[in-house]
């Protein structure tokens, strides 16, 4: 007989994405770069002697300039996000020891699940609840891919000190108030596997189930991750997480992401599909870096939507509050992506 899964907010939304596409907000990166901060900026009061640069260390400032974070934030929710990403993609310890901080993530990801929290808050009203998705980078290092191209055996993480940190994260994000987990940009399909034994860990552990959303990167026209997996192959390596959606993000533009989406569609009929790719092509001469505008992003997203191929749609590096806001008129009219048998979420509530 199985337990009762006690109630949380994110169990609203397979019921919420069976019937509408929903909008995931843009890059974080992008938005932080506009406000132009100094190295004083990243350091506060509070860092101001650390013996490292700090300077791009877009996690601290969840810890030393909350409201940059916030006003990032309020940005995308007012312009239709439903779903918000907490500022801790690079906020785990591994990740952080780069920057010798890595005994603080615990304390960047709680309270960067808290700021966004109290933003959706702020937003949410009775016909449109907005979410907080607790995000879960990569880390720098890889499991599966030697450092030392002259020895192939070579490694710079281990598994369990890869779990480790994925745990630590988690228990910060869902504390702090996230609604669902988002494990995203996965490259090494070995890291993917430490953070969702880690996150399935912690479920077992607090005996609260959050939905979870499994997002790999496609890095270039061969079509596979870096670790060397097909779309096929990397779906049918993490599945056994039952996700509530699985998807693509980042490393490609909405033109060239299409037959990717389309392979994981077709491979994953019983589980709904999120994609949220950068805005194009490196283009040095453009404001956000990238060539796709928020029109261009719109209107591919949009044929994606008339495919019958998505049901969370969004942005990564180089989108912004207006790619977001031009997706979400553009994909308003279209209706999401069809399961082809009751999802699983259904069954345990």
């Amino acid at each position: 007989m199985k337990q009762p899964i006690p109630y949380t907010r994110g169990q609203a939304l397979p019921g919420i994405l069976e019937k509408r596409i929903a909008i995931l907000d843009g890059a974080m990166g992008t938005m932080i770069q506009r406000f132009k901060l100094t190295e004083a900026d990243f350091r506060g009061e509070r860092f101001k002697d650390h013996r490292k640069d700090l300077k791009n260390n877009g996690e601290l400032l969840s810890l030393t300039r909350p409201d940059v974070i916030r006003d990032i934030h309020e940005g995308y929710l007012a312009c239709g996000a439903d779903i918000i990403e907490t500022n801790t993609f690079g906020a785990t310890s591994i990740a952080q020891d780069d920057y010798a901080l890595g005994h603080l993530a615990r304390e960047m990801n709680l309270e960067s699940a808290k700021i966004a929290r109290a933003a959706c808050d702020k937003y949410a009203t009775p016909d449109k609840p907005r979410f907080v998705a607790g995000a879960l980078g990569p880390t720098p290092k890889t499991a599966s891919i030697s450092p030392d191209v002259n020895d192939p055996a070579a490694r710079n993480v281990t598994f369990e000190e890869l779990r480790a940190a994925y745990y630590e994260q988690t228990e910060a994000l869902v504390e702090g108030g996230s609604d669902l987990l988002l494990v995203e940009t996965i490259f090494d399909t070995l890291n993917a596997k430490a953070a969702l034994f880690a996150v399935d860990e912690y479920f077992e552990k607090s005996g609260q189930r959050l939905p979870l959303i499994i997002s790999g990167t496609v890095t270039d026209a061969s079509g596979r991750i870096l670790s060397g997996q097909t779309v096929t192959a990397f779906w049918y390596s993490v599945r056994h997480a039952q996700p509530l959606a699985i998807g693509l993000n980042c490393a490609l533009g909405a033109a060239l992401m299409r037959p990717y989406i389309q392979e994981l569609a077709r491979v994953a009929p019983d589980t709904f599909i999120s994609c949220y790719p950068n805005a194009g092509l490196p283009n040095p001469m453009s404001e956000t870096g990238f060539d796709e505008t928020p029109d261009v992003t719109a209107r591919l997203l949009r044929e994606f939507a008339a495919e019958g191929l998505v049901n969370v749609v969004g942005g990564c590096c180089g989108t912004t509050p207006d790619h977001i806001g031009a997706i979400r008129e553009a994909v308003q009219p279209l209706a999401a992506r069809s399961l082809r048998r009751e999802f699983f979420y259904k069954e345990a509530a």
